[in-house]
This record gives C-alpha cells, structure tokens and sequence, in this order.
C-alpha cells in the first residue's frame, strides 16, 4: 500500500462520518466519498497533497452531496430542501470534528439486528471488504453481499434518520460498537488475505478508536477490557514476522521483542476492569492474552488456567473459535489427543474454516501421527487467502514430509 493510499484509508471513516452527521443518508454519502477519494488519487499525486487533506474531502464530496440533493430535490419538488444544505457557519465544524466514533454509533441503526448492524459498520466505516467481513462472520461471500444490501434497504424503508442517538440509545448500541472495533483490529492482526500477515493501518485504528471510547466511558469494564485486549496483543506485533514478512507462530516468537509498554498498559487496564465487579468477554480474552504475555516460553504459559478461562467465555460466548481455542489449551493441559477428540465436536461448526485443519494440523503433528498432519496442513493451506498463512502451512508439511535429521 502506498503512502497516499495509506492516508486515503486513513482519512476515509472521519470524512464519511462528518457527511453522514450532516445529510442523515448514508448510501449517499458512501458514493460522494467514494468519488472524493478517486479525485483525490489522482489530483493528489499529480499537484501533492494540501495542507489540509481531510478538509479537501469533505469540500469535495459535500459538493457531491450538494448535487445528489439538488437532483433528488428536483425531481420530487424540495428546493427548500437544497437552500437548507450545509450552511456556510457549519464548514468549520465538519472540518474540525473526528466523527469516526459517532458515526459508528450512528450505523449501529435500531432498525437492523445487531449482527447487521456489525456488518454494515465494519463495510461503510471500517474499510473491511464483503470478502472480509464474511470470513469473520464464517458465511460465504454471497451471503454476506445480501446481508449488507438487505441492511442498507432496512434503514431507508425505516424512516428513521442516521443522526447520533440519545444518551440512553447509545448505551444500549454499545456493545454493537464494540464488536466492530474488535472485528476491525482482527482483521488488522491477522489479515485473513493478501500478501502481509498484519493491516497495521486497522489495528492502529481500532486501538485509537478505542481509547476514544474508553474515554468516554472510562467505568464501563467491557470497554476497558476491549482496549486492554487489544494493547496485549499487539504489543506482540514486531515478534510476528520474519526477516523476509513471513509468519512467526507463537511458539517460535523471540519474546524480547514484545512492546513491554504496551503489555504493562494493558495488564494495568484490565486489573482494572475486573476489580469492577461483572466480567465479561472481552475481559475474559484480556486476561487469557496477559497470562501469553507474561509466560518466557510456550511450556511455561498457564495453559491451565488459560483453559479454565476459555472455559468460562465460552459460557458467554458459544463461538466456534472459541471453542477452537480451547480445544488447544485443553490439549496443552491433557494432551493433543485430548484436543483432537474436542476437535471432532467442531467438524459441523467449522469444517470449511482453514483454522480448523491447521489447529487439527498442529495437534496430529504433537501426537506423532506424520502423514495425517501432512494431509491436514495441505488441507488448510489450500482453503486460506491469507498469502503468509498459507506459506506457513506448506513449509509445515514440506518439513514433515521431508525431515531433515540433525
């Protein structure tokens, strides 16, 4: 990604954000940013940046909105719809605003089911592709498209404008927020495609993101427990690429080069969060990701408790991947048979899903069954579209295939 896209992507939520505040259509201006960052692309790398880059967008694409509402005033007879259209005293604080935060709680609409919510937010906010967003969700492409036009449509037939709710009504949108913001930096942790093993530009983002809210509700404990989860695992980001960008599981990982700064941050917020009282899942995971941190090796983590809190996050949250994960602390505990055995339960759930042949991969191979490994490893790396992933797994079964005694 180059320098100037890397901006574009940057600033795209805030200008989206700052346009849905003003026109309450949000399909709209999604096409006037759109057509805003085209322009950009190109008069930028011709004539250089200016000196205020989001406030060019935002120029640029109310003049789209200004069109698209003209036309639309036209043809039903509105024109004082078009006289209202962003007054002059209004320009400054649309420049001046970080919406991105307000324009998730504005897309998380009391018109769609939460999941739908999540999905148009991480589309229209968060930069992540239809392709993404399905493998997060673990539905097909296809799938997704429909749900996301189907949420689109449900918010137009409502009635019911995008504006920034009430107190009362963004508390209760909270947790959809929340999830986009996790979703967002899993994405940016592990991309699940293209040639890189992170998307710093998303895990940075959600991180910032976060701590824009945990200010905001700095006693809410799930909010804390996010923002905690998320310093605590990429404080391990450097450890997670080679030389050449490959992938470095965790075992193989050189510790030393985890962010001390970071794992300290998020230890100190999530002991935090739980002296509140009521746990909940992000805390859970925090914790799980803080007991990873302070371990020197993969022998010495506590994988003992490690499993006792998957355990009880599965009580709140009955996800396949969490079910994965515990799957693998129960065999670090009981042994990898005892894993594979809960893998089974999993065959329905998440038989199409890379990471469960790769978990099944890992655990074959530590049980000392080569040749089933072998086929499982091939298995994964044929169904991942993550480049470094997929490497990953070919050289895994390469390895088995041909070992090379010392």
């Amino acid at each position: 990604m180059s320098e100037l896209e890397a901006v574009l992507r940057e600033l795209a939520p805030s200008v989206l954000g700052a346009l849905v505040r003003r026109y309450r259509d949000l399909e709209a201006c999604e096409d006037a940013v759109q057509e805003a960052l085209l322009m950009a692309s190109t008069q930028w790398a011709r004539d250089g940046r200016p000196d205020n880059p989001r406030a060019w967008l935002i120029q640029v694409a109310s003049r789209r909105m200004t069109d698209h509402v003209r036309a639309e005033a036209s043809r039903r007879k509105r024109e004082a719809l078009v006289v209202s259209l962003v007054p002059a005293e209004a320009q400054a604080e649309l420049v001046a605003r970080d919406d991105t935060l307000d324009l998730f709680t504005m897309c998380c609409h009391p018109s769609l089911s939460k999941s739908s919510a999540i999905a148009l937010t991480l589309r229209a906010v968060g930069g992540l592709t239809t392709a993404e967003i399905a493998r997060a969700f673990l539905v097909p492409e296809a799938t997704m498209a429909q749900r996301l036009s189907r949420a689109r449509a449900s918010i137009k037939a409502s009635q019911v404008p995008i504006e920034v709710p009430e107190p009362a009504e963004r508390q209760s949108r909270l947790g959809a927020v929340m999830h986009v913001l996790y979703l967002i930096f899993s994405e940016g942790y592990v991309a699940s495609s293209g040639a890189d093993v992170h998307r710093v530009d998303l895990s940075n983002e959600a991180i910032r993101l976060a701590r824009l809210l945990h200010d905001v509700v700095p006693d809410d404990p799930e909010v804390t427990g996010l923002l905690a989860l998320m310093l605590l695992t990429d404080a391990r980001r450097d450890a997670r690429t080679g030389p050449v960008g490959e992938l470095v599981p965790l075992d193989a990982q050189d510790r030393t080069l985890w962010n001390r700064v970071l794992i300290d941050e998020g230890a100190a917020l999530i002991e935090s969060a739980f002296e509140r009282g009521a746990v909940g899942a992000y805390q859970l995971q925090a914790a799980i990701a803080s007991l990873h941190d302070e371990a020197s090796s993969t022998e010495t983590t506590d994988w003992a408790q490690i499993r006792l809190l998957y355990a009880a996050l599965l009580e709140r949250n009955d996800h396949p991947m969490v079910a994965l994960n515990h799957a693998i602390a129960l065999a670090m505990v009981e042994g990898a048979e005892a894993g594979l055995a809960q893998l089974e339960t999993l065959d329905a759930r998440l038989g199409g899903h890379y990471r469960l042949d790769a978990t099944r991969a890992h655990l074959l191979e530590r049980a000392g069954r080569r040749e089933e490994a072998i086929a499982a490893f091939e298995r994964a790396a044929a169904k991942t579209a993550s480049i470094p992933e997929r490497d990953y797994l070919r050289v895994k079964a390469a390895r088995l295939r041909h070992p090379v005694n010392d």
